[in-house]
């Protein structure tokens, strides 16, 4: 059993020697341990550190490509590298590595496919209150439109069996925590959470310069995930709605004609009809929606079986002199 621990890295030559040397080599029921990060364009040598600490894999991206895009390019060469379970945590250290063993267990134990790393925001001191307020609201809105419970749906520490990570496609720039969470829900993975320990705060997060702007990308990413996931619920609710609205102006059309005072009251039915045929347009695109998702699941589904056939005809692993050149084929996937 390998399991290899990836870290997306962006200027992290400060902390990740520790966050390394948290990491432990040798965990029950895994053979093998690896660590591999993705510097993500750094200008602080971060990947000369990491080849100096020992870092068995190291990948490149020649310009930053952001979190999501390198968290799926780690995703791609973990498995290029023969994991069977992958754990993703910071670089800078947020989380502790000693939590590791804990958050693969329910994945040894055959319970899981996807395992969370729960930060218990509920209870961190070093949470604000509208930050633990906005992390319950956004793991309730994770809920329903995947289907799973998740406390701490925006951590970033978690671990994947290999089938789960074969499966992962991030299509937003920004990060991949909800969709991949939205995703596994909607393939029916089995997805669990588990208490995990985090370290003091080393610096401000670089993933979003204000909590608005935080808000509002993740509002986007769920939005999204959802008229992809379920577009026939998204675009039916709305054009129903547009039809009740239309509805009572129309009604109220025809209740003043039929009464003899329809005069003047024209555009109680131009209103009506606008909202009428928007209705009307709005549950055909909900249609062709619904088609175009069901195509895009059998691309994944194509997709997913491509993966699995370049895997298997692959002879043997990259060494570590090949790793430390840019993974073309890893980036290439991840964009």
């Amino acid at each position: 059993m390998k399991l290899i621990v990836q870290i997306p890295c962006y200027n992290e030559a400060e902390t990740l020697p520790q966050t390394v040397a948290d990491i432990p080599r040798k965990i029950d029921g895994i053979d093998i341990v690896e660590i591999l990060i993705v510097d993500d364009g750094s200008s602080d040598g971060t990947a000369e550190i990491a080849a100096r600490i020992g870092v068995d894999h190291i990948i490149r991206n020649k310009a930053n490509a952001g979190l999501a895009r390198t968290f799926q390019s780690g995703i791609n060469a973990c498995i290029a590298r023969g994991a069977d379970i992958i754990v993703n945590t910071d670089g800078d250290n947020q989380y502790q590595g000693a939590s590791i063993p804990d958050l693969i267990r329910p994945i040894l134990e055959g319970r899981a496919d996807v395992v969370i790393g729960d930060r218990r925001p509920h209870e961190n001191p070093e949470f604000s209150l509208v930050k633990r307020s906005l992390q319950k609201l956004g793991s309730s809105v994770v809920k329903v439109l995947a289907g799973i419970e998740a406390d701490d749906a925006v951590s970033g520490f978690r671990a994947y069996t290999r089938d789960a990570a074969l499966g992962i496609n991030v299509m937003t720039t920004f990060s991949y925590t909800t969709e991949t969470l939205i995703h596994a829900g909607r393939k029916g993975l089995a997805v669990v959470s588990v208490p995990v320990g985090t370290n003091a705060q080393t610096r401000e997060s670089r993933l979003f310069k204000s909590m608005g702007g935080f808000i509002k990308k993740q509002l986007v990413t769920m939005l999204r995930a959802f008229t992809m996931y379920q577009p026939l619920t998204a675009f039916s609710t709305i054009g129903f709605v547009m039809l009740l609205i239309g509805s009572v102006p129309i009604l109220r059309f025809l209740y003043f004609f039929i009464i003899g005072e329809s005069s003047g009251r024209v555009q109680s039915l131009i209103l009506g009809s606008m909202f009428f045929v928007t209705g009307y347009l709005t549950l055909i695109i909900a249609l062709l929606s619904d088609t175009i998702a069901t195509n895009r699941q059998l691309l994944e589904a194509t997709l997913d079986r491509v993966k699995r056939m370049e895997l298997a005809s692959r002879n043997g692993e990259p060494t570590k002199a090949e790793d430390r050149h840019d993974d073309a084929a890893a980036q290439k996937a991840a964009q």
